[in-house]
């Protein structure tokens, strides 16, 4: 399973292993600070003793990454620009890896000592612009092309939009169940139940979708926050061993037939439509900006190549194993961009999956990894977010309604970001769910509180951007 390491030199297995401890180490993180929101319900309405809640969240964190699959992994990869991804500049490459995690754990620490349930989801996002931006001044290229925007604005709305989803979801459960449930003890609070009429646990069937929905916030997180980490694993094996990690050598032959005929059928597409997209698509200096839709046909001519002439994937140098990803994400990119009709759409859909199949890829040892990371990230260091979410954000104390709603939206919220493979905030979703369930429950909500959560949600973006743009300019100057 390691055998790549075998030839490796002591200076490159150092690289590898402290790059994998400072990803693990943020997947670690993410663990306590995010998944402290899955748990934050279940353990303040007493359904569950606080360290079976952490477990049981460890646990279906874990079969969460395990059963997750790819989309929002590469969905984060895919903010950089190709350029950067295909340049074979390790100096770059390595600067990156080290500006991006470094970045995005110093701004979680300080969020997660602070209590504040702020967004890894945001931080992480917010490091990898900052770094793209930052490549893009220190090249002299353009800012348009220092990140995949296409790809940032898709990210970017589902960062946005999510919250508002969460709040009136949330909202609008709560009011149902408020109607056709009006008397019901799922309306009461913990304190009332156990401080008044002395029983310490919630009734069965909420405490059961207490329980069960919890389970689900965990396992949609660990789907969805888990992939980020895959993905930025795989960019630290990309960028120190890329002879074994640049293209998935173990794809079949099967596979790679469908990514030479859809270079065949891209271009015959682009051939058939070549007027309107030379004057959609002008042709600019090759040498600098890379992915261009004018020079499609050389893409597909070269991957063709590539796969004809090297039936075996073991037998490629690390120069056509470059060609072949730079050509397989140019085609993947320049696919999404040419569409004429809707039709035309779903048909280059198909096409930028099969281009897809032999670079965005994982291995079984480092999804396993990241779960572990994730899993036992989950035991510790939940206590200042169950506080905030579970007293800080309403005028008064969470009723067993109240968590149900919440943890249902978010699971419902993420499961349905991952089908889409967007990359969405389980503390966002969550904690604009309580907003909504104070408001439904005329409660009201403690606006210091909410002040702060929307002052981390505003400062999240732009302080990651400037910590992982400072690091990666320092590291430039260094590595």
């Amino acid at each position: 399973m390691f055998e790549f390491l075998a030839q490796a030199p002591a200076s490159t297995i150092f690289l590898l292993c402290f790059s994998l401890f400072l990803v693990l180490f943020f997947e670690f993180i993410n663990g306590f600070h995010d998944t402290a929101n899955a748990v934050a319900t279940v353990i303040y309405t007493q359904a569950m003793q606080p360290w079976h809640a952490v477990l049981l969240s460890g646990i279906f964190n874990f079969l969460g990454v395990l059963s997750g699959g790819l989309a929002v992994a590469y969905a984060i990869v895919n903010l950089l620009p190709v350029d950067l991804l295909t340049s074979g500049d390790s100096r770059y490459l390595m600067a990156m890896i080290f500006a991006i995690v470094g970045g995005a754990i110093i701004w979680n620490l300080l969020t997660w000592h602070l209590g504040l349930p702020a967004s890894s989801s945001h931080t992480l996002i917010g490091a990898i612009l900052g770094v793209g931006l930052t490549h893009a001044l220190l090249t002299h290229a353009s800012l348009t092309k220092g990140v995949n925007w296409s790809k940032a604005a898709d990210v970017g709305m589902s960062l946005l939009f999510s919250p508002f989803f969460g709040f009136f979801l949330a909202f609008l459960l709560l009011i149902g169940i408020r109607r056709f449930l009006p008397y019901a003890n799922i309306h009461q609070t913990p304190y009332l139940r156990s401080g008044v009429r002395g029983k310490k646990h919630p009734p069965f069937w909420t405490r059961f979708l207490l329980i069960l929905s919890a389970c689900g916030v965990s396992f949609a997180h660990g789907s969805n926050d888990g992939q980020k980490g895959v993905g930025l694993v795989m960019l630290a094996l990309l960028c120190i061993l890329p002879h074994h990690f640049l293209i998935d050598i173990h794809a079949d032959r099967y596979q790679m037939e469908r990514v030479y005929h859809a270079a065949g059928q891209l271009n015959d597409y682009a051939q058939t439509h070549q007027a309107q997209l030379l004057q959609q698509f002008p042709a600019e200096n090759a040498d600098q900006n890379h992915c261009q839709v004018a020079y499609l046909s050389q893409y597909a001519a070269s991957l063709q190549s590539n796969i004809k002439n090297h039936p075996d994937l073991n037998t490629m140098d690390n120069g056509n194993r470059w060609q072949m990803r730079r050509d397989a994400l140019c085609l993947a990119s320049i696919s999404k961009q040419i569409a004429m009709t809707p039709e035309d759409k779903n048909y280059l859909t198909q096409l930028r999956e099969d281009f897809t199949r032999p670079i965005e890829y994982a291995p079984l040892w480092v999804i396993v990894a990241i779960a572990s990371a994730l899993g036992l990230g989950t035991m510790i260091g939940w206590k200042r977010v169950v506080k905030t979410v579970g007293e800080g954000i309403g005028r008064s104390h969470m009723t067993y309604a109240q968590g149900v709603c919440a943890q249902l939206t978010a699971g419902i919220s993420i499961a349905a970001a991952n089908l889409f493979g967007l990359p969405v905030s389980t503390t966002q979703i969550l904690s604009s769910a309580v907003v909504g369930t104070a408001v439904a429950n005329k409660s009201g909500v403690q606006m210091s509180t909410v002040r702060n959560i929307l002052l981390a949600w505003l400062f999240t973006f732009p302080v990651a951007m400037l910590l992982a743009g400072i690091f990666y300019f320092l590291m430039t100057c260094f590595l």
